[in-house]
């Protein structure tokens, strides 16, 4: 990590993908909490954090940016042209703003805030327990310093990967981003059905999760194709071939690339939506 303790930051927006990044980059001690400022519009939250986590948090959006090196902005897609108006004019040519906000893309950043420096980044839910991963890509007049700020804030969630296509960000959105639902709408599946076995639900649960989380580690450090590891485990007549024969049948392969592409093209339209948006001025409120 090559961000510096005197790293200044200032965050936008500090609700709950926010405070994650807060706590790891206190805790990766890549930056003093009293170098570190985060708005809200509710005083009871800023005052949460600031004896959470020992950062300065403030009211005015724009009084987080003083001296701030790194800007995240970490608000609603449907806020975003309305604080990036109450920002524009009054960022520095040499900070750089992370934005981790769904469908923002590059051209929407840069035109609204009217700022050049510019990532967009799509971390995951795992975030919140620094293992998420982050998928982001800075703009052309990103510099290098530019690019090692947002990397060590992006590395306080977790992985991170650096994409020069700005489309891969869209797409783990739909992949890594959305990828938290997915397995949780597995795990409930698996829960229920352990149930109907006749486990009890929190047997079932603690079961579950167990499962998934030691076969997710079992993939990653066998570092075998998921294919292979499936193999392996699927005898001739045996029990997990019956299994995957009925998920086969069920199209599982199919439904979940459907989801993802479904995924995917929503992210699409809420940047054209943003787009949209910003081109008009930010005057009008689009659907989402």
């Amino acid at each position: 990590m090559t961000a510096r303790r005197t790293m200044r930051v200032g965050i936008i927006g500090a609700g709950v993908m926010a405070e994650a990044m807060i706590a790891g980059l206190v805790a990766n001690r890549a930056v003093e909490p009293g170098l570190l400022a985060a708005s809200h519009p509710r005083r009871e939250r800023r005052d949460t954090l600031a004896e959470r986590h020992g950062i300065r948090s403030v009211a005015a959006n724009r009084d987080a940016l003083a001296e701030a090196e790194l800007v995240v902005l970490a608000v609603k897609p449907q806020m975003l042209v309305r604080v990036m108006r109450d920002l524009r004019g009054h960022l520095d040519p040499g900070q750089v703003v992370v934005s981790i906000v769904a469908g923002a893309t590059l051209r929407t950043l840069i035109d609204g805030l009217q700022h050049q420096a510019v990532v967009r980044a799509m971390p995951n839910t795992p975030s919140q327990i620094r293992r998420g991963m982050t998928v982001w890509s800075p703009s052309p007049a990103c510099t290098a310093h530019h690019r090692d700020l947002a990397r060590a804030a992006l590395r306080s969630l977790g992985d991170e990967r650096e994409v020069a296509d700005e489309t891969f960000v869209a797409m783990a959105t739909a992949l890594s981003g959305t990828g938290p639902t997915y397995l949780f709408a597995v795990m409930e599946a698996l829960i229920d059905a352990g149930v109907h076995l006749g486990f009890p639900r929190e047997l079932a649960h603690d079961l579950v999760v167990a499962t998934l989380v030691g076969s997710a580690d079992y993939a990653q450090q066998s570092e075998l194709h998921p294919a292979q590891l499936k193999n392996a485990v699927t005898s001739p007549g045996g029990t997990s071939a019956a299994a995957i024969y009925e998920l086969e049948k069920g199209r599982i392969r199919t439904v979940f690339s459907d989801a993802v592409w479904a995924a995917y093209r929503r992210t699409a339209e809420l940047g054209d939506l943003l787009e949209a948006e910003v081109a008009a001025g930010g005057d009008s409120e689009p659907t989402r």
